[in-house]
């Protein structure tokens, strides 16, 4: 994609640094601090998803998916706000395939010395769910939004602007499978800056 790599806007490979820096922006979600990925957990994870009715046998299944996504989303952003994934628990919630996209997410940023310092929204949503599969799987749709998104330059705290391309709400796909130990990871992450939402 010509956006993005795992989502960060400004992080493209061609385009110059406020390219590269855009890049950085769409993997984020909230400011990252513990109590806030502690209330995250204790309340996708005892509750259904505000969307999904009572009724729905699967209910439990979609909140534990949108809780292990959301709290990757915490996981990612503590690491943009340093640009490292040192001390964060992304390991916890993605596996190989989308932590090497969010980890060039991250090289990106330190390479142009940017780091975020304004919010990701997102709007994620369980569109399909297979718990019967030998291995269970779920897929996610999300709605990336960049308004509140601000990438800066370390030291100087210089703002760097979106790329003018660059939509403000874009779509994200998000594959998330159920391990052994019963904890669904996300394993495939795919913004698509040509999607609008």
């Amino acid at each position: 994609m010509a956006l993005h790599h795992a989502g960060i806007p400004g992080q493209g490979e061609a385009g110059g640094d406020t390219v590269e820096v855009a890049q950085e922006v769409l993997t984020g979600c909230g400011s990252g601090d513990d109590a806030k990925l502690s209330a995250a957990t204790t309340a996708a994870s005892s509750a259904p998803a505000a969307s999904e009715s009572p009724a729905d046998p699967d209910a439990a299944e979609k909140a534990a998916v949108l809780a292990s996504y959301t709290l990757m989303w915490m996981e990612q952003m503590k690491a943009y706000r340093v640009a490292s994934p040192d001390g964060t628990k992304l390991k916890d919630f993605a596996t190989l395939d989308a932590l090497t996209a969010f980890e060039r997410d991250l090289a990106h940023m330190k390479k142009n010395h940017t780091v975020i310092r304004g919010e990701l929204g997102h709007e994620p949503e369980v569109t399909a769910l297979d718990v019967d599969a030998k291995l269970p799987m779920a897929t996610l749709e999300d709605c990336i939004d960049l308004s509140k998104w601000k990438a800066e330059r370390t030291p100087s705290g210089e703002v760097v602007p979106l790329p003018t391309a660059q939509p403000l709400r874009y779509v994200a796909t998000a594959t998330v499978e159920r391990w052994d130990n019963n904890r669904w990871m996300v394993t495939e992450y795919e913004p698509d800056g040509t999607r609008a939402c």
